[in-house]
């Protein structure tokens, strides 16, 4: 049994896209999925430096664009004889579903993705919500001065503990042994001075405490955006950050979205998901290797591969042939 995932914003590197731009048609893809996006993917892409792809509105469109990237180059070097439809009307049912996955799942932003993967939305629609949702999560970062920490080791409940102390919120659960704390710049400069026993505190560089009611103007703009678009049913379940629900309704999946922006991405949740189902692999599509690196920690013996470049997708399609809708590692549960 196969799961797909898709990254989270963080991820993305400097050039990070050019090796894909040695595909045929991929130059054109991407001009094609920046007019609904409102952001020159292709220049930041391939040109702009870490600092520039920081910016919320640059990266988390370029996150999703690389993901409906290198999975259409996937489904191509499955040789299925499909193709995507970049210049969709906007809505679900685009024909970019991703033969292959078993499960999908996306972290943060990331579900924005594993949604166009799903057939959920279209790619046009896909970046249309990227869009919007990047540009109204930097505009709520930006009325208040906050941040993000990694707090790393420590027990769980004396980490949730020192958050809840300095008047932070638990933003991402990553693992067992990682939580995301977010909130006021002041509240996170306390928490680093007063680390949990046994934690470090990691400071982030993101300008804002996304996931908490930080961004609750955020989620309110999303909210009232997302009655333009109209989802479809996935074509596999798709895991959501809230809780490690096992959605296999579009509409349902994209109010998840909306209320996860404002909500903590529980990905624990998520893995403890695929782990029930059995899972037996997992590939991450590009910009790969965060969410890998978690699985290894935290589902032993489930075989990974990360998709970053052209030169990655032999051995990602090796892996769908080998695990794809096999049986799964153990009893399968909702």
């Amino acid at each position: 049994m196969l799961a797909i995932v898709c990254p989270g914003q963080g991820a993305q590197k400097p050039g990070f896209l050019s090796p894909w731009l040695e595909l045929p048609g991929t130059r054109e893809q991407l001009a094609q999925l920046s007019d609904p996006a409102g952001v020159d993917l292709l220049r930041h892409g391939t040109e702009s430096d870490a600092d520039t792809i920081r910016d919320t509105a640059v990266a988390q469109p370029l996150l999703v664009a690389a993901g409906i990237i290198a999975a259409d180059a996937l489904r191509s070097e499955g040789d299925d004889g499909s193709e995507g439809d970049h210049g969709a009307d906007g809505n679900g049912g685009s024909g970019a579903a991703l033969p292959g996955a078993d499960l999908l799942a996306g972290h943060s932003v990331g579900e924005l993705t594993a949604a166009a993967l799903a057939g959920v939305l279209s790619p046009t629609a896909a970046m249309r919500l990227v869009g919007a949702r990047s540009r109204a999560m930097a505009e709520a970062a930006a009325a208040e001065e906050t941040g993000m920490a990694a707090v790393v080791g420590g027990v769980r409940e004396e980490v949730l503990a020192a958050i809840e102390r300095h008047g932070l919120h638990p933003a991402n659960i990553n693992s067992a042994a990682q939580v995301v704390a977010a909130g006021s710049a002041a509240g996170i400069a306390a928490l680093g001075e007063d680390a949990p026993a046994k934690a470090r505190v990691i400071p982030l560089q993101v300008a804002g405490a996304f996931h908490t009611p930080y961004m609750a103007s955020a989620r309110e703009t999303l909210a009232a955006f997302t009655p333009e678009l109209t989802p479809a049913d996935p074509t596999v379940p798709l895991i959501s950050n809230a809780g490690g629900e096992a959605v296999t309704s579009g509409q349902r999946y994209l109010d998840l979205i909306v209320a996860q922006v404002a909500s903590p991405v529980d990905w624990e949740a998520c893995m403890a998901t695929l782990k029930r189902r059995g899972v037996t692999a997992l590939i991450e599509i590009a910009p790969a290797g965060t969410l890998t690196g978690l699985a290894k920690r935290e589902l032993k013996g489930v075989a990974t591969q990360n998709l970053n470049t052209p030169d990655d997708l032999a051995a990602a399609q090796a892996l769908i042939s080998e695990h794809a809708g096999k049986p799964a590692a153990g009893p399968e549960e909702n």
